[in-house]
């Protein structure tokens, strides 16, 4: 009966920490994707065009988050956790962005599908959006992507309880607030 409860209670667990991590990576990517649509719009007001595309920030951010967990879940960008910190958090941003432009070409394919025009169709639109328009989300996803893998890499060495200790707790009593070696 025990065993049983301590699976039931492993699970629990394990699930509490995938919705806690998912939110974590959604609300940081959200923000940092808020931040950029928002100066897309006000760039493009000066030229009197329209842009409210904060959504579609909602729901990359969304997608991003689950598609970083599964990676993660998958063990991709381990490969140089042993190196200095700038090594991994390198390696994880280039293999996470190659994996959002995987999961972006199937997106699109899948709409393809959807809307009646096929794979390729669907391969087409993501095309047309034109070069500039893929490059510029590439380079926001990779912005995003170095911060956020640099906190989790110093989370991975320091643990996570010292890190969220360092950015959520008082530190009052600390003395000068120089480190400590």
């Amino acid at each position: 009966m025990t065993d049983e409860k301590d699976k039931q209670a492993g699970w629990k667990q394990k699930i509490l920490h995938e919705m806690t991590e998912y939110w974590i990576n959604f609300v940081y990517l959200a923000v940092v994707f808020f931040a950029f649509t928002s100066y897309r719009r006000l760039i493009l007001a000066e030229y009197q065009v329209s842009y409210f595309h904060y959504g579609i920030a909602v729901i990359e951010a969304a997608v991003l988050a689950k598609i970083i967990l599964i990676g993660e879940a998958a063990g991709a960008g381990r490969k140089h956790e042993d190196k200095p910190l700038i090594i991994p958090t390198l390696h994880k941003t280039i293999v996470f962005a190659i994996w959002v432009v995987g999961f972006k070409v199937i997106e699109h394919m899948i709409g393809g599908l959807v809307r009646g025009k096929g794979l390729a169709g669907g391969f087409h639109e993501l095309i047309s959006e034109g070069w500039y328009e893929i490059l510029a989300n590439g380079l926001v996803v990779i912005s995003a992507f170095v911060p956020f893998f640099a906190i989790k890499e110093l989370g991975r060495v320091m643990g996570r309880e010292k890190l969220r200790a360092l950015f959520f707790r008082s530190r009052v009593g600390a003395g000068s607030g120089a480190p400590h070696e």
